[in-house]
């Protein structure tokens, strides 16, 4: 297997290396194939197409690069991703998250308690239409993981933990994650340049990294069913295939994204919207990597 070539620049912070040591669990530990080829083991739904906040990390703070839309998920669409997942033998994590707020779906019980039936399911959400309430039937819609993104200040961490004890579940249902830091810290993100559409902050270059594994352990569902490289693309450039339209096996090994995954696990970052990313896509997935990399070219 080839070995990224580039080195970080800079060291990453004790947050993220606490989010990635989760993320590790799903993904490295989940290597599952289906008609001798592996599956993805990390999904993320963009339920809705809109967000209450304008973080300037995010590209939804400028609405000439990603207007809130207001479109979202339907039940139909749903329906089929969990009957698909549940053919191909899934059993990774589906993240609601997206290029929304996933808690502004007014369905989002109903949905999590859907994708349970196929999936390990997690709710990433800014909190601010969180109560011990919503948490609860969170909970109760079998979701596995709540994670509540902390913009504001330290000062979150005790309104949100009182409201996770009022809520009557378990403390390690919910992950509080500190994002109040300032552009000195990166924000608390692993902070990346979204293909092109972010600027702030200290990034690397785009020219840093060569090597990506997002494509060959995940993949990341638009409102409409558009399935699209990877949760880098904001600006939604190339979609791989449609689950409304196809099966999501059949898109997930379809030519188009078969393309993209076979130029990046050579390296070579020569296709839109790769060219303006400066993500370090080999943080995890290498098994799923090294699978893919074993059907291409033994």
């Amino acid at each position: 297997m080839s070995i990224q070539k580039h080195k970080r620049s800079k060291k990453i912070e004790k947050n993220i290396k606490i989010n990635i040591k989760r993320r590790t669990v799903i993904v490295d530990d989940q290597l599952v194939f289906h008609k001798k080829v592996p599956i993805p083991s990390w999904i993320e739904l963009s339920l809705i197409d809109v967000c209450n906040r304008t973080c300037v990390f995010c590209p939804k703070s400028d609405p000439n690069i990603a207007p809130n839309t207001y479109q979202k998920m339907n039940m139909k669409l749903i329906n089929k991703l969990t009957k698909d997942l549940k053919t191909i033998g899934y059993k990774g994590s589906v993240v609601l998250c997206g290029y929304g707020e996933p808690m502004l779906h007014k369905d989002i019980y109903q949905i999590c308690r859907k994708l349970a039936e196929a999936a390990f399911v997690e709710v990433v959400t800014n909190g601010d239409t969180l109560t011990p309430n919503t948490i609860n039937k969170l909970y109760n819609s079998n979701v596995n993981k709540l994670l509540i993104s902390l913009y504001d200040g330290p000062f979150q961490v005790k309104k949100f933990k009182k409201m996770v004890r009022e809520s009557k579940v378990p403390s390690k249902f919910v992950i509080l994650r500190d994002r109040w830091y300032d552009e000195k810290k990166d924000y608390g993100l692993k902070l990346t340049n979204r293909t092109g559409t972010i600027k702030v902050g200290n990034q690397d270059d785009v020219k840093t990294f060569s090597y990506c594994y997002y494509p060959s352990y995940s993949a990341m569902i638009d409102w409409n069913g558009d399935v699209f490289l990877c949760s880098q693309d904001w600006q939604r450039r190339r979609t791989m295939g449609n689950i409304m339209l196809e099966d999501f096996f059949t898109v997930w090994t379809g030519k188009i994204i078969e393309k993209y995954r076979r130029d990046l696990l050579l390296g070579k970052r020569c296709n839109s919207p790769c060219t303006s990313c400066n993500a370090e896509g080999t943080v995890l997935g290498y098994k799923h990597a090294k699978a893919w990399r074993d059907i291409y070219y033994k």
